[in-house]
């Protein structure tokens, strides 16, 4: 019997940001390659970086996102003020905590309800399912308005954010100026607790692989911006390590570097992996609803990652109000920064997951070298892996079928190609 070769085209998949397309090679029974195609140019943000005086980084690197702008800027300067050897006061540090749930929420509830939740309900965009769910879709949007008051509350604006400098803020809030967020941030845990128990009850494949999972260790707390940094294998590494730990290649089908462990092995970040090594740093209301949606103690079904994102939007909204309860102003909004030479480190917990800057600056406080490695390039690998073994079991569905939950399978991890015009091509070549 003469094998039969076809190839499967998705000229447009409009919940995914960025660029890519996804190439699987069958042959047989099998699938023997999986490729996920980025082919947008380079951005080149590390050479924009080099040359430019270390007070810039923070608004440059806000640039790189427009969703997650704030994970970008924390690292930006938490890595500057390693090589600063400066350290910020306990209050400023609890203000960057409050813009960053501000960001896992708006975030968070962008990708729940308008990025993935329609593949579990059948329709092909948050519009077509706002038809049909509008109380819903109004809820995730509301939630994304609540994120974006933080973002603009404390850094000026919800898009790249302007408020924020090496050392701390511009400016800081009284207690009284951020009394108004507390309302809405009420009716955002509500909310947020709604959408753990509505995408509970989601239909999820059955599917789940043994991950490694990679992310900050929280001391305080669900961990945002840390520097310890665990695996599940039980690595235990510092910032300044990851360097090493994380290499970078360039695969000849792709333009996004591809992340691997430094002994090869592909990692995941992000929601599962924050969820599997922190989740006894839940606060105790998302605790429970994480128990209550049948999530156990480590999760390694990808497609329940939206269940777990929404254990983390309600978390978010908790930890909002706890820092806004507990605040104290401080007595100045930055601690000076003065320039020096010197090599410095940074990681946070973007959305989408660890999040590593890496500065070399000179006696002047010019940019020398910059290194910056993304959760999806850290994903990217995982993802490959995660398509080869899902695709494998269900070659015999249709074309639309096979198609549709390839995309699915890659919307797991919400993954940020770049914020330009959204586009996949899948193509199976059977041999």
């Amino acid at each position: 019997m003469k094998r039969r070769r076809r190839t499967i085209t998705v000229e447009t998949l409009a919940r995914v940001e960025g660029e890519g397309a996804l190439r699987l090679t069958v042959d047989g029974n099998r699938v023997t390659e999986a490729q996920l195609k980025i082919f947008e140019p380079p951005r080149f943000f590390e050479a924009f970086l080099r040359g430019r005086h270390f007070t810039e980084a923070p608004d440059i690197t806000a640039r790189i996102c427009g969703i997650c702008p704030v994970a970008y800027q924390m690292s930006a300067v938490t890595a500057m003020e390693q090589a600063l050897d400066i350290m910020v006061e306990p209050q400023i540090a609890a203000l960057r905590r409050l813009l960053y749930c501000g960001e896992w929420i708006e975030s968070h509830a962008l990708h729940v309800f308008m990025l993935h939740a329609p593949d579990f309900l059948g329709y092909e965009s948050g519009l077509a399912m706002a038809a049909d769910y509008p109380h819903v879709v109004e809820r995730g949007l509301q939630l994304k308005k609540v994120g974006n008051a933080v973002l603009e509350f404390l850094g000026g604006r919800a898009v790249h954010p302007i408020n924020v400098r090496v050392g701390g803020f511009f400016r800081v809030p009284t207690r009284a100026e951020l009394e108004p967020l507390e309302e809405q941030l009420k009716w955002a845990r509500e909310a947020a607790r709604e959408t753990v128990r509505w995408t509970a009850a989601f239909p999820f494949p059955s599917f789940e692989r043994n991950y490694e999972f990679v992310a900050l260790r929280g001391f305080d707390g669900y961990p945002f911006i840390g520097d310890r940094i665990l695996s599940s294998a039980g690595v235990e590494m510092r910032s300044s390590d990851c360097g090493e730990a994380i290499v970078e290649e360039q695969l000849p089908h792709s333009t996004a570097l591809h992340a691997r462990l430094r002994d090869g092995r592909a990692c995941m970040v992000g929601p599962l992996a924050r969820y599997a090594l922190n989740a006894d740093q839940l606060s105790a209301v998302a605790r429970e609803e994480a128990e209550a949606a049948g999530l156990e103690q480590v999760c390694r079904n990808p497609f329940q990652s939206i269940v777990v994102r929404s254990v983390e939007m309600l978390h978010a909204c908790e930890e909002a109000l706890r820092l806004i309860a507990a605040y104290e102003r401080p007595d100045r909004p930055a601690v000076d920064a003065s320039p020096r030479a010197g090599t410095g480190h940074g990681c946070t917990e973007a959305p989408r997951g660890l999040l590593y800057h890496r500065y070399v600056l000179d006696e002047q406080g010019l940019i020398v070298d910059a290194r910056i490695v993304p959760p999806t390039c850290q994903n990217l690998a995982t993802i490959e892996e995660d398509l080869r073994s899902y695709a494998e079991a269900r070659l015999t569905l249709s074309k639309a079928q096979l198609t549709w939950q390839c995309e699915q399978a890659i919307r797991n991890y919400d993954p940020c190609i770049s914020c330009a015009t959204h586009f996949l091509r899948l193509e199976i070549d059977r041999r």
